[in-house]
């Protein structure tokens, strides 16, 4: 179970924008002026961990200067495990899955959620995650803010909100995960992407020079700064990096 402390402090949030998101078609909007205080995850099974708590830890440290909470969103609220549902997706019988417990499901989220997070992971090519879909698109209308991780832009892309965006997604998957909408304008080299208030990162580990991109330009860059060095993190702050895409042959 994942159990974040909160605690308040009297700085404002600033706005904060720069070169880091010359990738974007448009600058960060949100449709409030408040800075965000809730934040809401998406799990479902055989989820990408790093997706989900890279985001997290950057956030979590987030909480210690800012009031915030989260929420942690599945179908149900059992376990949910980042293993396959697929044997032929754990070849070798491996039981090494971490779990996550949901503090809620589709039916009973808050509707005062202002930031939502969608993670990728093999899980998103399963077949039955209409429920889910359904989720993401009635909820976006009341957010701030939404972030998909890696794969996760799959998600975004089937319940509509990426629709006319510039998005990017996780290299190594790339042919799969475009294949979800041809509505998208597909950017191949982009660490991350912002369109409106709809931020999409590259593979896995693109969620967290994400994140805190995001929390450059919501909180101020002095705190995204104090949290990567809190966590000894050496970001990449220039949007368009992505050796990946060359690595993938993506043109």
């Amino acid at each position: 179970m994942v159990t974040l402390a909160t605690r308040s402090v009297t700085d404002e949030a600033s706005d904060s924008t720069s070169g880091t998101f010359s990738a974007s078609s448009s600058s960060p909007t949100s449709t409030s002026t408040d800075p965000p205080k809730n934040f809401g995850i998406v799990v479902f099974q055989a989820f990408e961990l790093l997706d989900v708590f890279g985001p997290l830890e950057a956030l979590g440290m987030l909480a210690k200067l800012y009031q915030l909470n989260l929420h942690i969103i599945a179908e149900s609220l059992d376990l949910v495990s980042t293993q396959p549902k697929s044997a032929s997706m754990n070849a070798l019988n491996s039981s090494f899955f971490p779990q996550i417990q949901p503090t809620h499901t589709w039916a009973t989220a808050p509707d005062d959620i202002d930031v939502l997070i969608i993670p990728g992971g093999l899980g998103t090519r399963s077949p039955n995650l209409t429920d889910l879909i359904e989720y993401v698109k009635t909820t976006y209308p009341k957010l701030q803010y939404l972030i998909s991780i890696c794969t996760g832009a799959s998600i975004a892309a089937k319940a509509g909100v990426l629709d006319g965006r510039r998005a990017t997604t996780n290299k190594a998957s790339w042919a799969s995960t475009i294949a979800s909408s041809s509505k998208v304008e597909w950017v191949t080299h982009a660490r991350w992407v912002v369109d409106g208030n709809v931020w999409t990162s590259s593979g896995i580990s693109a969620g967290i020079d994400a994140t805190l991109a995001f929390i450059e330009n919501i909180y101020g860059s002095d705190n995204a700064t104090h949290i990567a060095n809190m966590m000894e993190y050496e970001r990449h702050t220039n949007s368009t990096w992505d050796p990946f895409a060359d690595l993938y042959g993506l043109e």
